[in-house]
């Protein structure tokens, strides 16, 4: 299983009020969900009336397709957000689980 996760962050210049970036958070959230089907929250600086962090995240089997979704959420969130782009980052996580030898675990006694 193949894990992506991608890192946004972004400034709002002028934006004086939480009212305001939670707006723009909403917008380029959904943008995101509807166009990738990928999980997206706000995950640093909900505080900030200037600063936007969000973190989109996908999971399969391909580690090629993970990377080119987020590739290409990324570039729609730089092009559709009404502020300026400061950052993004991706990271891929691996996990080695086997079913079989789960569950071969579990019929020896092994813990759930």
């Amino acid at each position: 299983m193949i894990i992506g996760v991608l890192h946004l962050e972004f400034r709002l210049h002028g934006n004086n009020s939480l009212k305001g970036k939670r707006k723009v958070a909403q917008s380029l959230k959904q943008k995101l969900r509807n166009k990738f089907n990928v999980a997206v929250s706000e995950v640093e600086a909900q505080d900030e009336h200037e600063r936007l962090v969000l973190a989109a995240v996908t999971v399969s089997r391909d580690q090629t397709r993970v990377e080119s979704l987020l590739h290409k959420a990324m570039s729609l969130a730089e092009a559709a957000a009404p502020a300026e782009f400061l950052y993004g980052n991706t990271e891929i996580f691996t996990s080695r689980h086997d079913p079989a030898q789960r569950r071969a675990d579990l019929l020896e006694g092994g813990e759930w």
